[in-house]
């Protein structure tokens, strides 16, 4: 669903400039960056509204978290939010930018975990290579993560999930968690829900996760799936190209 634009967008913005991040010279290699200590790096890719970034910062206040939001009019409403929470600890920023351009914002080898949450599943013939979990994105993400550090990711999506478990098992990885009941299972204690998700769970919809952690001097590397360059190559069946 697209968000309307926001009236006064850029100022609004503008005035919560205290929390948000712009591309910095170097790519962030600790926490001191922008928060004067050194905790461990946390960073979700794909906010939304922000409500599952603030909840993990005021219940993890010994973290620092980089909530990343490509649509600059959800950042505004995540950002305000975050503002107006008082009692919240100084330990989030937020970023407006893409999965693309990680590796301008942080350093390899400098975050301990990163949360993937109802990525969009761009489910047309030809735009595999969009989804979040997309080999060439997991090569990134593993490349961010310290040794040990764990990805999570949630999804209603089954075709998704299914896909991102085999695109893990291309980079020879194996999670450690796998559920596609969460909410019926042990590891939703502590489970800090989103929006998509409340609205999902109340129609009976399965939320369906996975976690894996970097194993120790592993080194991400991908080859090209010649499935998916096959595919992006003939047109889907409304005749659309993909626009990048």
């Amino acid at each position: 669903m697209r968000m309307r634009k926001k009236k006064n967008g850029e100022a609004r913005l503008l005035a919560c400039s205290d929390i948000l991040v712009a591309q910095p010279d170097q790519p962030i290699s600790d926490s001191s960056f922008h928060f004067g200590r050194t905790t461990p790096i946390w960073l979700e890719i794909g906010a939304g509204k922000g409500g599952f970034a603030l909840e993990m910062s005021v219940r993890n206040p010994d973290i620092s978290y980089y909530a990343m939001e490509r649509v600059s009019d959800c950042v505004v409403l995540a950002a305000e939010g975050a503002v107006a929470y008082s009692d919240r600890p100084d330990n989030l920023r937020f970023i407006v930018g893409n999965a693309d351009n990680l590796l301008d914002y942080f350093a390899p080898a400098s975050i301990e975990r990163i949360f993937l949450n109802f990525s969009d599943p761009w489910s047309k013939k030809g735009y595999r290579k969009r989804r979040l979990t997309y080999r060439k994105y997991l090569k990134t993400y593993f490349t961010l993560l310290k040794d040990g550090g764990t990805l999570r990711f949630k999804t209603d999506n089954v075709g998704l999930f299914d896909f991102s478990l085999e695109e893990i098992a291309a980079m020879g990885l194996v999670p450690e968690i796998v559920t596609r009941d969460l909410h019926h299972s042990p590891y939703n204690e502590g489970n800090v829900q989103t929006e998509y998700e409340k609205n999902f769970a109340a129609q009976g919809m399965n939320i369906h996760m996975l976690e894996v952690a970097k194993p120790v001097g592993y080194v991400p590397q991908y080859e090209e799936d010649v499935r998916a360059s096959a595919s992006e190559n003939a047109p889907d069946s409304a005749g659309e190209g993909v626009a990048l």
